[in-house]
């Protein structure tokens, strides 16, 4: 597994959103659906506001394999379940996205149990 390039890095910490899917059994994508996400230490973070429940994260926890999409970009990615840096995250989003209701969900207990870290593959 190779990591994101610093221009990758640059251009995702840029992106207001990015769209993420799991992968289907025969290696397909599932539906892409938008989401947030930070840079936090030279990684990228998101989470599901709706938690474990949430329909992407399901497709996602699937396989933990699955695509991103930002900025006509598209690349194959591994999701990894990571909470090492949830106080780092947290503050990245309030950085990012600001303070208002959709911010404070994406940083309650519920969606942190969904952080993970995404890495290309």
């Amino acid at each position: 597994m190779t990591g994101w390039t610093d221009a990758e890095l640059r251009e995702l910490h840029r992106a207001g959103e990015v769209r993420v899917a799991g992968r289907r059994a025969d290696g397909s994508s599932r539906t892409l659906t938008i989401v947030w996400h930070v840079v936090v230490d030279g990684d990228l973070y998101l989470r599901s506001v709706k938690g474990p429940d949430g329909a992407w994260f399901k497709g996602v926890a699937r396989h933990f394999e699955g695509f991103l999409r930002w900025d006509g970009t598209t690349r194959a990615v591994a999701y990894t379940l990571d909470v090492s840096h949830d106080d780092a995250i947290d503050a990245a989003y309030f950085a990012k996205y600001g303070q208002g209701s959709a911010t404070r969900s994406i940083t309650t207990s519920l969606a942190r149990q969904t952080t993970l870290r995404v890495d290309p593959r």
